[in-house]
């Protein structure tokens, strides 16, 4: 078998000491563990208001309880608290102490309030059937509706829970909670994004300079990936995400959701044909990419759809729910787990192969071991987080489009941020050309 010995462009990593292999080791974690250390010291994610509660105790709230219908004034707030949710916690009278589960309608109007005007964003034709789960007295809490985007200061929503009111647990207290993300994250937000960015645009020119002296062809295969995942990771640093603070429009979200998911499913596909492509020279595109663009291109699609399903609905109806169509749901949901775990399998077999044919072969056992220690890192590392993030929700139905109220600051947030720019800049360290003195 013939293997690309590309004798012509010569890495770094083929010369380095072992020591000072350790020392971009330790400078990833270093860097990581301060990145970490920031957010830990930042603000929470989310802001949640007081809650607004409807009982018998309290004056000129007993009436709208017992017609289950609610009239809630929500704070003030920015574009920089992006998102607003509403949820909602009940409480019953019910004698039997037993678990009840209780099908209800929801009906809600939406009316957004400036200085200059009022608009009715959503009118009562707005309605979404539910279910109560109620152990005791108490009731589990819900959403009961999500604004994506915010076009004005403050909104006043009217609520109306059908069939609660005459039911046979009476209510005994209805209580609101308004959750929206904190201006102080969304400025840190901002911050990291441009620092990250920056840094991104350095280190693609540095790239450039080093590597035009040489023809492509004479390019190793993770070179050749590195020049295709460095302009995406700036993408996936949005440089326009700014805009989502300054135009009335919903397309900078949109596209800040397409500029991340494209870069994580490039680099899906660049494991697969790194540890595929490094033990062979000929790399047709019919034989080799495509199958692999394939495999990806569909565990993109049914990752993009979850993601988007619910956002997509909210942008016409805000109390829109995935359990509206739990059918189609679970259908993606399923294939999602089935192509993910096509896709593990395969990359698995891909790294045994490499391994198997390569490791006694100088150079090559030393690219596949910084290759696999780098993705192992990241690998570990992301699903720690989402471990500790999520605990044993992480296959709940609603896992995917999950309300970010988990966060007790942001160091969940700029570790996964922050875990990708560096793997490419330390990755990129290693595999940079390895200047010859004459």
């Amino acid at each position: 078998m013939a293997y690309d010995l590309e004798s012509s462009v010569q890495m770094k990593l083929y010369t380095i000491t072992k020591r000072q292999f350790l020392f971009v080791f330790a400078g990833f974690f270093l860097a990581f563990g301060i990145t970490v250390l920031v957010g830990t010291a930042g603000p929470n994610i989310v802001r949640t208001t007081k809650p607004i509660k409807f009982n018998e105790q309290i004056p000129n709230t007993s009436e709208a309880l017992k017609e289950a219908s609610f009239t809630i004034e929500s704070p003030m707030v920015s574009r920089f608290n992006q998102q607003l949710w509403l949820t909602s916690q009940i409480q019953l009278k019910n004698p039997t102490k037993s678990h009840v589960e209780i099908p209800f309608s929801v009906h809600i109007s939406v009316q957004g309030q400036s200085n200059e005007e009022s608009l009715l964003i959503t009118g009562n034709t707005t309605n979404r059937s539910r279910t109560l789960s109620c152990f005791s007295t108490n009731c589990s809490e819900f959403i009961v509706l999500h604004l994506s985007y915010l076009d004005f200061p403050k909104y006043l929503i009217t609520v109306d829970f059908n069939e609660l009111g005459a039911m046979d647990y009476p209510l005994t207290q209805v209580q609101f909670t308004f959750m929206s993300f904190n201006p102080m994250f969304t400025q840190l937000e901002i911050w990291f994004r441009f620092v990250f960015l920056v840094i991104t645009f350095v280190v693609i020119c540095v790239f450039a300079h080093a590597m035009k002296k040489f023809p492509i062809r004479d390019w190793s295969i993770e070179q050749k990936w590195m020049a295709i995942l460095l302009p995406l990771l700036l993408l996936y640093n949005d440089p326009i995400f700014p805009l989502t603070f300054l135009v009335d429009s919903w397309i900078p979200g949109l596209f800040d959701g397409l500029f991340q998911s494209l870069f994580l499913s490039v680099l899906l596909l660049f494991w697969l044909c790194v540890y595929h492509g490094i033990r062979q020279c000929e790399r047709r595109i019919t034989t080799f990419y495509i199958p692999k663009m394939i495999l990806v291109f569909l565990l993109w699609t049914s990752m993009f759809s979850i993601s988007s399903l619910q956002a997509y609905n909210e942008l016409d109806d805000p109390s829109y729910s995935y359990k509206v169509d739990l059918q189609g749901y679970y259908g993606l949901k399923i294939f999602f787990f089935i192509i993910g775990g096509i896709y593990l399998l395969y990359l698995l077999f891909l790294i045994i192969r490499a391994y198997t044919e390569l490791r006694s072969l100088p150079y090559f056992d030393l690219r596949l071991k910084f290759l696999t220690a780098l993705m192992l890192v990241v690998l570990i590392i992301s699903i720690a987080i989402v471990i500790m993030r999520f605990g044993n929700r992480i296959l709940d139905d609603n896992i995917i489009y999950a309300l970010s109220t988990n966060y007790n600051n942001s160091a969940e947030f700029v570790a996964l941020y922050g875990l990708l720019n560096f793997f490419l800049h330390h990755g990129l360290c290693l595999q940079s050309i390895e200047e010859r003195r004459s």
